[in-house]
């Protein structure tokens, strides 16, 4: 029988400190918990070309003081580790990729597969680290079976991750690469806070970041219409309606835009875009109700499950497609070697290159996919 193991031993701690309110306080209450904690602030690629009020700051010298000044407050040791090069390929150039062929990429998921939990939770562990923290509104719960044999007893310890308190501020969808061997080593401590619980702690902890604002904007890309462009080779080109094949409009590059999105069409609008054809330069768009903006089914690629394995097909879960979406029902099988989602209810929005992430019935995260 499973066992919730709840009680947390004093460990050492590095806790990524991004100069936010959230990390802040993630790393108070570890702090206050007694752990031998360490501040890291991770150096991100930086756009230079950045600037006026959509200035990135993300990994601005802003940035770091602001996480330096709060592991003064808190007596914390303070490091800062330089990932712009592997930030800038793993996560940026893929973003840009993506892009230009055509899908809408979700660089935070790749950030936290390849940087977050890759990169730094790797050398934190090689400098004697015994959990990595990061400020993700998400839970972690550790259960322990216990099997009998003929000598001792075995333990298998089983790490699970859940839906945040906030179900406003909820990052797991955001988290559905990391696996067994990752989640034994991480800590989220604001996930059974809401958000207006952690901005009482940051003034009650005297915080200096207390009444910082967040950024709700990808990191390296504030406007992202302004990135892209800078990047991506576009031309003009039509919008054409789906159902007549007329042209209602012109698009300023097809590679900017994202199925669902309100199209650029005035008149007998709105439009939505349905699909894009980058052969010829067309936006594809139909009406916000048109059978055509909704999926009954989609394949996906990258599928990994949190325990570590797939679980029995076919499988009935709890889907989101899009970040905050809410969870709809689905199921997921295998059809020619590849996995296959299908929907309950068709789905609005379905945009290839974005995550697809499995919940059970009580908020536990089961795993993802990259939609094809």
């Amino acid at each position: 029988m499973w066992k919730e193991l709840k009680k947390l031993k004093k460990s050492k701690v590095f806790a990524a400190m991004s100069g936010g309110v959230d990390s802040s306080v993630a790393a108070a209450l570890l702090k206050k918990q007694g752990h031998d904690v360490v501040g890291v602030f991770m150096k991100f690629w930086y756009d230079a070309d950045s600037s006026g009020p959509k200035k990135n700051r993300c990994c601005s010298l802003e940035a770091r003081q602001d996480a330096m000044r709060v592991c003064a407050k808190l007596n914390i040791p303070f490091l800062t580790w330089d990932f712009q090069k592997e930030f800038k390929g793993a996560v940026v150039d893929d973003f840009i990729s993506g892009y230009k062929k055509g899908i809408t990429p979700n660089p935070c998921v790749v950030c936290n597969k390849e940087i977050k939990f890759g990169l730094f939770l790797e050398k934190a562990l090689k400098m004697g680290a015994d959990y990595a923290a990061t400020g993700h509104y998400a839970r972690i719960k550790n259960y322990e079976l216990r099997i009998k044999n003929n000598k001792n007893p075995l333990f298998i310890i089983h790490n699970s991750l859940f839906i945040a308190k906030d179900k406003n501020k909820d990052q797991s969808y955001f988290l559905w690469t990391l696996n067994q061997k990752q989640l034994k080593h991480c800590l989220f401590p604001i996930g059974d806070y809401t958000k207006e619980e952690v901005r009482t702690l940051a003034k009650k902890y005297r915080l200096p970041v207390a009444f910082k604002k967040e950024s709700q904007e990808i990191c390296f890309a504030q406007d992202m219409r302004r990135f892209l462009k800078t990047r991506i080779y576009a031309e003009r080109g039509a919008v054409v309606e789906l159902k007549t094949g007329r042209k209602i409009g012109e698009h300023q590059g097809v590679q900017f835009y994202t199925i669902g999105q309100k199209a650029p069409v005035g008149g007998a609008g709105p439009y939505y875009v349905a699909a894009k054809n980058l052969r010829n330069n067309q936006l594809i768009v139909v009406k916000k109700n048109d059978k055509d903006l909704i999926s009954r089914d989609v394949f996906l690629k990258r599928v990994n499950w949190i325990i570590g394995k797939p679980l029995k097909f076919p499988l009935k879960i709890l889907v989101r497609t899009r970040y905050r979406q809410p969870l709809t029902e689905a199921s997921i099988k295998y059809q020619a070697s590849s996995i296959k989602l299908i929907f309950n209810k068709p789905a609005k929005f379905v945009a290839p290159g974005q995550s697809a992430v499995f919940y059970g019935k009580k908020g536990e995260l089961l795993g993802g996919g990259v939609i094809i």
